[in-house]
């Protein structure tokens, strides 16, 4: 643990912080001008993808986790090694684009992708819980416009998971969330092929949404042909109707909830978006992190007509 590269246990929480100081010394494109062409490493001959590829994942050059033997988490312990799993997940050759703009073929593409790579990573025995998922935009961070996102492989289950998990004991929350928004109605956006997208009844996020199946399904692994083509739909269209929302790119934070083996696990996808209006971000206050209750500006209600709308302008 001499490279800085560890978890430490919260005291006052009990759960587990990755610390990854020598990801501090990373190369930091913040400031400086979005690689394009040549100078881009995502496209076709640049530093991560030499060769041709329709999609291609590897291994994350700056790693939160690395490979390792696995770890028990022991309950008096209060530092572990950080292993695990970190990779980069690359959606296309071309430079510029989304899961929108690559339609549902290409998106298909990336579904199988994502479900291969969580199958290949839980087999490894440091890897726990997989996590896929999106930063888009430099508003999140984002530095690279290649279309890209990243898959972690977690040594445990981490907490957001086990909280749905642990609360999924008696009946799957998001069986019984999608029954009862469906039977409401006013925020559902699509309904499409068994797969239903919604703004959360108590979305924490303005424009926040959910986005799962009706079949209550562990993981993508599982995804039959037409499930992983419906997936690639939905997902198409809700990136198509955020970019028409205020008529630009639009930012967001995107995380697949998945568990395979896990009876109680339902897949589902979350996109927090950190717009509350056109060119006005949404900021966390402290108020909301000191207390762990979100305060969301945009009722869920008109979130979902807007997004309704949106629809109809594309």
């Amino acid at each position: 643990m001499s490279d800085g590269n560890e978890f430490r246990r919260d005291p006052l929480t009990g759960e587990w912080t990755a610390i990854v100081a020598h990801r501090q010394v990373r190369p930091n494109l913040a400031d400086e001008p979005a690689p394009t062409g040549d100078a881009c490493p995502f496209c076709p001959g640049g530093l991560e993808a030499p060769e041709p590829y329709v999609v291609k994942a590897f291994p994350n050059r700056w790693p939160p986790f690395r490979p390792g033997p696995p770890v028990l988490d022991d309950p008096t312990a209060t530092r572990l090694p950080a292993v695990g799993a970190a990779e980069v997940v690359l959606y296309t050759p071309r430079h510029i684009g989304s899961l929108a703009t690559i339609g549902t073929e290409g998106t298909r593409r990336v579904v199988d992708l994502w479900a291969d790579r969580t199958a290949a990573l839980l087999a490894r025995p440091e890897v726990a819980s997989v996590l896929v998922f999106e930063n888009r935009g430099t508003l999140v961070g984002a530095t690279i416009p290649h279309p890209h996102g990243q898959i972690y492989g977690f040594p445990f289950v981490p907490p957001a998971l086990r909280t749905e998990l642990e609360r999924s004991e008696r009946r799957c929350v998001v069986c019984a969330a999608l029954a009862d928004e469906r039977a409401d109605g006013r925020r559902v956006v699509r309904d499409v092929d068994g797969w239903v997208t919604v703004v959360p009844f108590a979305s924490g996020y303005p424009y926040g949404v959910l986005l799962a199946p009706l079949a209550h399904l562990d993981g993508l692994p599982i995804l039959d042909d037409a499930g992983r083509d419906a997936l690639a739909g939905a997902l198409v269209d809700l990136v198509a109707r955020y970019d028409v929302l205020f008529a630009d790119e639009f930012p967001y934070l995107m995380w697949v909830h998945q568990q395979p083996g896990d009876p109680r696990a339902h897949l589902h996808l979350h996109f927090a978006p950190p717009l509350r209006a056109a060119g006005v971000q949404r900021y966390v206050a402290s108020g909301e992190l000191g207390s762990g209750t979100l305060s969301n500006p945009v009722a869920p209600e008109d979130a979902a007509a807007a997004l309704r709308r949106a629809g109809e302008r594309r």
